[in-house]
């Protein structure tokens, strides 16, 4: 793949994650819904891992990059090689650690939002926090 494509879809995975995270900026802080809320918050974090896995990710100027796996026997030569084409393992595993612990959140706070719809009868936080006094 030459360097004109790969900087251009790299340039629009960059706009569509601004894009997206203005777009959950303004679902958490503007709508009063808690449900919309929570699908602007999981869209936020969507955002946040993409920006991730862009900055771990590093391709080698013309060539593929290697999974982090070490197949061959380690000679000097071999892990300079090897330090050059892999790809960093570190972003990978923390993105994989944000998406089960978003997952959680998510479940909790689907959770807080039916046992705040069976006490007030809404989901609105403004009508809530009339209802509550």
């Amino acid at each position: 793949m030459s360097t004109e494509v790969l900087s251009f879809l790299f340039s629009i995975v960059f706009m569509s994650m601004i894009v997206n995270t203005a777009l959950a900026l303004y679902g958490v802080l503007a709508r009063p819904s808690l449900v919309k809320k929570i699908i602007a918050l999981t869209i936020l974090g969507d955002s946040a891992n993409t920006f991730a896995i862009m900055v771990g990710f590093r391709q080698p100027s013309g060539t593929n990059p290697i999974p982090p796996v070490l197949l061959w026997k380690p000679t000097p030569s071999n892990i300079r090689y090897f330090i050059s084409h892999a790809v960093d393992p570190l972003p990978q595993a923390l993105v994989l650690t944000a998406i089960v612990i978003g997952l959680a959140v998510t479940l909790f706070l689907v959770f807080l939002t039916i046992q705040i719809y069976r006490q007030y009868g809404t989901t609105d936080v403004r009508k809530v926090a009339k209802l509550r006094g």
